[in-house]
Order: structure tokens, then C-alpha cells, then sequence
């Protein structure tokens, strides 16, 4: 009877690679590999615990989990523990199902003769590409401590600019949204009830009382359905325009002209640039490595495209500062700062600077939309229920004039 094999070998060549077969006995597989001048080192059945080893129910591996882990890992290291001895005793530790999986395979893989950036690059879902590249610099250059140590530091305070950036997401969305729906009740619960009394009572009514019944028939008929149909196909709209990299790049360079969010947005993509970047450089990534590794983890496709220019400029012969000028995306202060950085042989310490700088700037901006956007939606919430309040009461008043 066949069955799975999972395997792990050596090419001639001396790279490490895996992979899957089918046979009938685990000597079957090793001859197999052979005849593909592979040497097996390791070769397991996959059981169904392997294969439920491999879901992972909660959505992954959280940031918070691999800061973690990096911090451990770095104190372990730095304590004069073996590589392998160290991934054997976090694969244990760590609370994410989906990380511990990840370890046990890179340890096998280290244990193999791999080197820890390369078992790395198999589990890109897991560890990106920035942190794969800071850990083969760091094993380069005998200091692997000192780079998962950055490396934590960074993911910290990245995780800190998205929590800012979606506290002012956030905010306004959810308000915004409680709002809708209480004039949303009112106008198919409250309305019709003083709508069919004033049919009783008979007689014209006010203009804004009109306006009100006519909106609440239409909401609560094929108004609402009407409404509702639109929202649903726009998110799908964009949902699908966004699949694809134009639509990617068009969205992005609308939300970056947005009159509100677009400045917030830009100071984001500011301080992430030069955060990552400055990371990397200071951990000894190439410049253009650097430049390929902050352009795919912008989160933007216009800064992308600016970043891989800047790289184009870069590789052309020209200094850092100059394409940047070139690509304005970067306020002038970046591109000066960064020339600084350049002719004083200082960049990474330059564009720390630079991104704590934002970094201070990401927390204002957030400050002043929220201080902004709390009353403007307070005014919009109160001046619609108010509107409704007093266009019901009209017809009243005038009654109640009448009968005097």
C-alpha cells in the first residue's frame, strides 16, 4: 500500500529541499531521491496529525507573538545557547499553534545543515522577507543577537503606528455607523407611527414633515433595499478592483488625495519607509536589497513604485537622495535629511531620526482627526435626529394652534 512520505535532503550542491512522495516503503523514497542526486536526511510518513498540523485556526501568527519569540530567541543566543537547543525549547513555549509548527521545521532544517535564514524563507506567511534578510545579515556578520534584538523593536513599533493608524480608522467608522442606524430606526419605527396619526387627523402638512414621511416611505420600502444594494456593490467593487495592480495603484493614489486621511496616510507611509529601511541598513542589508525589501512592505503601490524608482536612480549611479527628490512623494525635509545622512556616512541613524520623528507626527495627526471629527459628527447626528424631531412636531404645534 503507497503512502505519503514527507522528506527532507541535500543536493550536490549542498541546498536543502523538501518535499512530498508517494511509495511504498521509506528505503523506496531514499532511492528515489537519489536517482535526483539528492542525499535524504530526513523522511517521515505523513500522518493525518501532520496534515492537521497544518491548519492553523485563528488567522495565523500575530505580531505580538513573533516580537516575542524574536526577543527569547536573541536572549537564548546571546546566553551561548546552541542554535537547534534554542528552537527546540521555544517550539514548546510559544502560545501560537501555527508558529510552533513552523519551528519544529526549521529546527529539522537547521539540523540538516541549513543555515537559520534559509529554514526561515520556507514559512514567508510567517517571517517576511525584511526579517528573513536581517537574520541572514545578522548570521553573516556573527551578530545574530544584536539583529533579532532590532528586529523586535522594529516589529514593535510598527505595530504601534497600525494600532494609531486604525484607532483613526476606526473611530470615525464606528460612530459614523451608530448614526446611520439611529436615524435609520427612526425614520422606519418612529415615523410611520406619526405619519398614520396625521392621516387621521387630515389636512396639509409642513414641507420639512413631508420631506420626512416621503424619505421614511422610501427607506422602509424598495428605498432601503435600493441603498443597501449599492453599499454591498460598491465594497465589492472595490474589492475587485483591488485584486488587481492597477486598480491597487489607482485606489491607493486616491486615498492618498483625500482631504482628511491623505496627509495621515503619507506620514505613515513616511515613517514606515525609513523605519524599515534604517533597519536595514544598520543590520548590513545592501542598500538596493534594502531599497526591493521596504518597496514590497510599503502597504502602498504609489510608494512602491517611488521606492523601486528611487532603486532604478540607485542602481544608475546616483545617490540615494537625489531619485527621492525626483519621486515627489517624500516632503523635502526626507529628501534633505537623507542627504546628510549620505555625505556624513550616518544614513541609518539619519532615517531613525526621521521615522521618530513621524512617528511623533502620525501621533498628532491622529490627535487632531479625532478632535475634529468628534464634533462634526456630533453635529451631523444631533442636526438629523433634531430635523426629524422638529418636522414630526409641527403639524402638532400648528394643531394645537388651531384648536386656541
Amino acid at each position: 500500500m503507497a503512502t505519503v512520505f514527507q522528506w527532507s535532503g541535500k543536493t550536490t550542491k549542498g541546498i536543502i529541499e523538501t518535499g512530498e512522495m508517494t511509495a511504498a516503503t521509506k528505503e523506496e523514497v531514499i532511492a528515489q531521491l537519489r536517482k535526483r542526486n539528492i542525499t535524504a536526511t530526513i523522511v517521515t510518513e505523513k500522518t493525518k496529525k501532520s496534515l492537521l498540523g497544518k491548519i492553523s485556526f485563528g488567522g495565523g501568527v500575530k505580531d505580538k507573538d513573533i516580537v516575542i519569540f524574536t526577543r527569547q530567541f536573541a536572549t537564548m543566543i546571546d546566553a551561548g545557547l546552541p542554535l537547534v537547543q534554542a528552537l527546540d525549547i521555544l517550539s514548546t513555549q510559544v502560545e501560537s499553534k501555527a508558529l510552533s509548527n513552523a519551528l519544529v521545521q526549521v529546527k529539522a532544517d537547521v539540523e540538516s545543515g541549513a543555515t537559520y535564514a534559509d529554514a526561515l524563507k520556507k514559512h514567508t506567511r510567517i517571517f517576511s522577507e525584511l526579517y528573513v534578510n536581517m537574520v541572514a545579515a545578522g548570521e553573516a556578520g556573527g551578530i545574530l543577537d544584536t539583529i533579532l534584538n532590532r528586529l523586535a523593536a522594529y516589529i514593535e513599533k510598527a505595530m504601534k503606528l497600525k494600532k494609531k493608524v486604525k484607532g483613526a480608522m476606526v473611530y470615525p467608522a464606528v460612530v459614523s455607523s451608530i448614526a446611520i442606524l439611529v436615524i435609520a430606526v427612526i425614520m422606519i419605527f418612529v415615523v410611520p407611527t406619526f405619519a398614520k396619526m396625521f392621516t387621521t387627523l387630515g389636512g396639509s402638512l409642513p414641507l420639512p414633515t413631508l420631506i420626512i414621511i416621503k424619505t421614511s416611505n422610501f427607506i422602509a420600502g424598495i428605498g432601503g433595499l435600493l441603498v443597501a444594494a449599492a453599499i454591498v456593490g460598491f465594497v465589492v467593487f472595490i474589492s475587485q478592483t483591488r485584486r488587481t495592480e492597477k486598480g491597487k495603484y489607482v485606489t491607493d493614489k486616491i486615498l492618498l488625495r483625500l482631504p482628511i486621511f491623505g496627509p495621515l496616510l503619507n506620514k505613515v507611509a513616511v515613517a514606515k519607509f525609513t523605519r524599515t529601511l534604517g533597519t536595514l541598513v544598520s543590520s548590513g542589508v545592501p542598500i538596493l536589497d534594502g531599497l526591493e525589501i521596504t518597496a514590497k512592505t510599503s502597504g502602498n503601490k504609489v510608494i512602491e513604485y517611488a521606492i523601486m524608482d528611487v532603486r532604478k536612480g540607485v542602481v544608475s549611479g546616483k545617490t540615494l537622495a537625489e531619485p527621492i527628490t525626483k519621486a515627489k512623494v517624500f516632503p523635502p525635509m526626507v529628501t534633505h535629511m537623507i542627504a546628510v545622512g549620505e555625505s556624513t556616512g550616518a544614513l541609518d541613524a539619519m532615517l531613525a531620526k526621521i521615522a521618530d520623528f513621524y512617528d511623533d507626527e502620525v501621533d498628532a495627526a491622529v490627535g487632531n482627526l479625532t478632535a475634529m471629527m468628534e464634533p462634526m459628527l456630533m453635529v451631523f447626528l444631533g442636526g438629523a435626529v433634531g430635523f426629524i424631531v422638529v418636522a414630526m412636531y409641527l403639524p402638532i404645534f400648528k394643531l394645537i394652534t388651531l384648536i386656541k
